[in-house]
């Protein structure tokens, strides 16, 4: 192994067997984060060997998901290492060379008994009310094993283990928990039990992150270790993601999405690392925006929390909403350009110019670039890019139902409009002084509101100055004309 892979490794081993989630994902941060500060290695392992429950394209998924929000691993599909393969399901040969080293210490043995046979003392044991252990049925002597039949672990003493856990501390759990599990099954492929720890050991990996439910097979990782003669690696349990009631772990039903459901909606890859990292970790202080830089410098497993964090995506959209407002300018015009309807880019009057002087005014009201298309739908902003249409009553100021009235007012505005310079129109402030003081004399809402209107067609939309200096002197103009016209 490299000099890198010396020192702390950590991996990411999902099945594919569906989508990717926030769960799964969270434990991919966590494992990427305590490498990267720790200058140690990151893995991709894909645990591929139930092949019943394998979904088609799930491996592409996982690796599309990883990539989106950053998590670039070190060796893994696409990044070779020194463990050869990365997917279980071509590291046959690395499994059964040590099916054959417990075989060799006797501590392996070829399954006896037939599904029925074993089905049949299941029962019985049902029956009588006590937990079926499959040592209490372990046969003297056994054929040697061929293949054929299922590889069986013999559990090497039955005691009480202790082991620490570097989020929980001290755990233990005794021989109640220890049983004779299969190793390799029938079909040649290996089971999780065996097969995880045999590559956590080839891989180097020193330190395992995973969920609660794991804590009461941990004396089986722990026998599995012994009848090897090796160490295991540091093991952290991490807390359950709840769902937003806060009364349950996160499930489908409660609304777990596809990781990838969240790119499309417009989330920022920094964003929602911010937010995982987050759920179930405690960076100690009150800081809750972070960059991909002071995550990896703050995070600590001593500060996992023991309890969940509900999947609350209100937190989630102020959190990207933030990191929205941090990008440069142009970072957020190019992104925008991304998300702006092509029914939007096809109107008379829109251009990328016009488009980035409107880009503020859309980024203030959006918490995920997804939003954007919304606003375009709901008739926000589109009048930029095409001159609105709208009734003549909308022209008038409250209950003042009078178009001559009105009618003079638009008068006036379009004559003060028209003997500013071009250099009144570069900011709202600017050219609002063009306007001010009749809007003062005459009544604001009599003079403001119809001129609002006549730009943007909408009873909503930013300050008229703001409209002028965006649409400039001569297309403001032509707008408000055609305001007189239909009064």
């Amino acid at each position: 192994m490299s000099e890198k892979n010396n020192n702390i490794v950590t991996r990411f081993a999902p099945s594919p067997t569906g989508f990717m989630h926030v769960g799964g994902v969270r434990t991919a941060l966590y494992a990427w984060l305590w490498a990267r500060k720790n200058n140690g290695t990151f893995i991709l392992r894909i645990e591929d060997t139930d092949k019943e429950r394998e979904v088609e394209g799930s491996i592409l998924h996982i690796q599309e998901s990883l990539k989106w929000l950053g998590l670039n691993w070190d060796f893994g599909p696409g990044a070779p290492g020194p463990a050869g393969s990365y997917i279980q399901s071509e590291r046959l040969e690395v499994y059964k060379k040590y099916a054959q080293m417990l075989i060799d210490k006797g501590f392996a043995y070829a399954d006896p008994y037939s599904e029925e046979e074993l089905e049949v003392l299941r029962q019985k044991a049902e029956e009588e009310k006590r937990p079926f252990l499959y040592r209490e049925h372990r046969k003297e002597s056994t054929e040697a094993w061929d293949g054929t039949k299922p590889l069986r672990f013999k559990v090497p003493t039955l005691k009480r283990y202790l082991w620490q856990d570097a989020v929980w501390g001290e755990l233990s759990a005794g021989e109640e928990a220890l049983d004779d599990f299969i190793l390799i099954k029938s079909d040649g492929y290996p089971t999780y039990n065996f097969a995880h720890i045999v590559d956590d050991i080839e891989m180097g990996v020193t330190h395992v992150m995973r969920g609660q439910e794991f804590i009461s097979s941990t004396p089986k990782f722990l026998s599995l270790y012994e009848a090897l003669g090796l160490d295991a690696p540091v093991f952290a349990t991490l807390p359950p993601i709840m769902a937003p009631d806060g009364k349950k772990k996160l499930s489908k039903r409660d609304g777990a999405k596809d990781l990838l459901e969240y790119k499309q909606e417009g989330y920022l890859p920094d964003a929602f690392i911010n937010f995982l990292a987050l759920l179930g970790w405690n960076p100690g202080t009150d800081q809750e925006i972070f960059t991909r830089e002071e995550l990896i410098a703050s995070f600590d497993i001593a500060k996992i929390q023991h309890s969940g964090a509900g999947l609350n995506e209100e937190k989630l959209n102020w959190i990207n909403r933030e990191h929205i407002k941090k990008l440069p300018t142009d970072k957020q015009f190019q992104i925008l350009l991304q998300y702006i309807p092509k029914d939007i880019t096809s109107l008379s009057q829109y251009s990328e110019e016009m488009l980035r002087k409107v880009a503020h005014l859309i980024v203030e009201r959006i918490e995920k670039w997804g939003d954007v298309e919304k606003l375009f739908a709901e008739g926000d902003f589109v009048y930029f890019f095409t001159q609105p249409e709208y009734a003549k009553e909308t022209l008038y100021w409250k209950d003042e139902q009078d178009s001559e009235k009105t009618k003079d007012r638009l008068s006036q505005v379009l004559k003060l409009i028209e003997v500013g310079s071009d250099e009144s129109f570069k900011d709202a402030e600017t050219v609002k002084m063009l306007i001010w003081d009749y809007a003062n004399e005459e009544g604001r809402g009599q003079v403001l509101w119809p001129t609002r209107v006549a730009l943007s067609g909408r009873e909503k939309s930013p300050d008229p100055f703001t409209l002028l200096s965006i649409l400039g002197k001569q297309e403001s103009m032509s707008r408000i004309r055609k305001a007189i016209e239909i009064l």
